[in-house]
C-alpha cells in the first residue's frame, strides 16, 4: 500500500504491506533506528514519535494510517554538534542511563512541554485557568507513558525542566 508521509521535514513515498507499523517502517525501510523497540505493546514508551506534533506509540499504529502526516523522530529534533534544548538538558542533567529508553523520553518530552505551552491540563493539573506548573507530579503524570528501567526518573524531570526553563 503506497503511503506519504513528512519525517523530519523530509518527503517519502513507501509502498509497504499494510500490516507494516509506523515503527517498523522508520527503522526497517528508512533506516530511522531512534525510536526503539521495547515492549511492541504501547507499554513503555520507547516507541515514541510525534505525528502532526502530538506523540504516540509508534509500534502500535500502522504506517499507512498516517498517509499525508508529518512525523518527527528524534533524529528530526537534533544532530550531534546541534542538539535540541531537551537532548542539551538530558546530557546536562544526566537524564540517562542505558539509554534506550531517551529517544522515546526527549520525544515525549518535547510533545509534552508544547501541551503545557498550549495550556492543556492533566488529570494532576489543579488551576484549569492558567498554564500548569511543572511540578514533579505533573511531569510525572504526563510522562507516565514512558518507562526507565534504569530509573533514571529524577534527572529526567530534572532535564525537563531545565529544558522548559531555558525555553522561556
Amino acid at each position: 500500500m503506497e503511503t506519504e508521509l513528512t519525517i523530519n521535514g523530509t518527503q517519502h513515498r513507501l509502498d509497504l504491506d499494510e500490516r507494516t507499523t509506523l515503527l517498523d517502517a522508520l527503522r526497517h525501510h528508512l533506516g530511522l533506528t531512534g525510536s526503539k523497540k521495547g515492549c511492541d505493546h504501547g507499554q513503555c514508551g520507547a516507541c515514541t514519535v510525534m505525528v502532526n506534533g502530538q506523540r504516540i506509540n509508534s509500534c502500535l499504529t500502522l504506517v499507512c494510517m498516517h498517509d499525508g502526516d508529518e512525523v518527527t523522530t528524534i533524529e528530526g529534533l537534533g544532530q550531534p554538534g546541534n542538539l535540541s534544548p531537551l537532548q542539551q538538558a538530558f546530557v546536562a542533567e544526566d537524564g540517562f542511563q542505558c539509554g534506550y529508553c531517551t529517544p522515546g523520553q526527549i520525544c515525549s518530552a518535547t510533545a509534552m512541554l508544547q501541551e503545557i505551552a498550549n495550556g492543556w491540563p492533566s488529570h494532576v493539573t489543579d488551576d484549569l485557568d492558567s498554564a500548569p506548573d511543572l511540578t514533579t507530579e505533573e511531569i510525572a503524570e504526563r510522562m507516565s507513558g514512558n518507562l526507565c528501567r534504569c530509573s533514571a526518573y529524577p534527572n529526567i524531570v530534572e532535564a525537563i525542566r531545565k529544558a522548559a526553563k531555558e525555553s522561556v
